[in-house]
């Protein structure tokens, strides 16, 4: 069931990615709203996840929704979609190339499937419980990296609260100057789908939402990685800061992270 869930999540979230691509070409800054400071949102945002909510009805009729934009207020007994229809969109406003469609099925309290669908690339990531993730069809799986010297990290970068920034650049400060270099795309579905397939060794970030998140855990870890809090715990869709790794680098960068960010 879970499998012909996950196809079907795939198709939606490719017609929405095909909308969002489109809309790119002619869009300008005076389509742009801020939802609070940095915080910015446009009617491709909004279109999108209509567009998606509309799919996923025709899946689980019965299915809830946590969605970013907030389209939709609703929430099912046992199934919840948690969707973000453009994760990614200040580098979409501003014509970088890396935002995503990143759409999580939760049942009760587990996530049991996710799709990333890498608008720009046309790389569909994707994973469901008790089997394998996947990119375009091609099983993947994280990296083999032994320890953080050896490692490619990701991250992201506060951009409306700034209350821990002296903790994170402390800590970027010490990563960078101990593993092979750190990256910050602008998507943090993306950084989870990249690690899962090993592009990145690890990625670290907090002060996230559920649904920037939620697809991407599922992947990671059916790609064999770990998924926790900064403090190594489960709860990373209460708690919003995430540690995601190969499995191999889990305790050193959870340690090194600890270090800087107390509970």
């Amino acid at each position: 069931m879970l499998e012909t869930i996950t196809q079907q999540v795939i198709e939606v979230a490719k017609q929405a990615g095909a909308f969002i691509r489109q809309e790119r070409q002619n869009f300008n800054a005076d389509k742009i709203e801020y939802k609070g400071l940095n915080d910015l949102v446009s009617y491709v945002d909004k279109t999108a996840e209509g567009m998606i909510v509309a799919g996923l009805e025709k899946i689980l009729p019965e299915a809830g929704f946590l969605t970013e934009e907030k389209t939709i207020n609703r929430t099912g007994e046992r199934y919840n979609w948690i969707i973000d229809p453009l994760d990614g969109t200040t580098n979409f406003i501003h014509g970088l190339t890396v935002f995503a469609v990143s759409i999580a099925l939760k049942e009760y309290d587990e996530l049991v499937a996710g799709v990333v669908y890498e608008i720009n690339l046309d790389e569909c990531f994707y994973a469901w419980k008790g089997a394998p993730a996947y990119l375009n069809g091609k099983e993947i799986r994280v990296s083999k990296a032994p320890k953080i010297a050896d490692s490619l990290l990701a991250t992201g970068f506060p951009y409306y609260d700034f209350t821990k920034q002296p903790q994170y650049i402390s800590l970027f400060t010490d990563l960078m100057q101990h593993c092979h270099g750190l990256r910050r795309l602008g998507s943090a579905a993306t950084d989870l789908a990249y690690t899962a397939c090993g592009r990145f060794d690890g990625y670290y970030e907090y002060n996230l939402k559920p649904w920037d998140i939620a697809a991407g855990i599922v992947i990671v870890r059916q790609a064999g990685g770990v998924v926790t809090t900064f403090n190594g715990g489960n709860d990373v869709l209460e708690k919003c800061d995430v540690v995601a790794t190969n499995g191999l680098i889990a305790d050193e960068l959870v340690s090194k992270i600890g270090e800087y960010f107390k509970d």
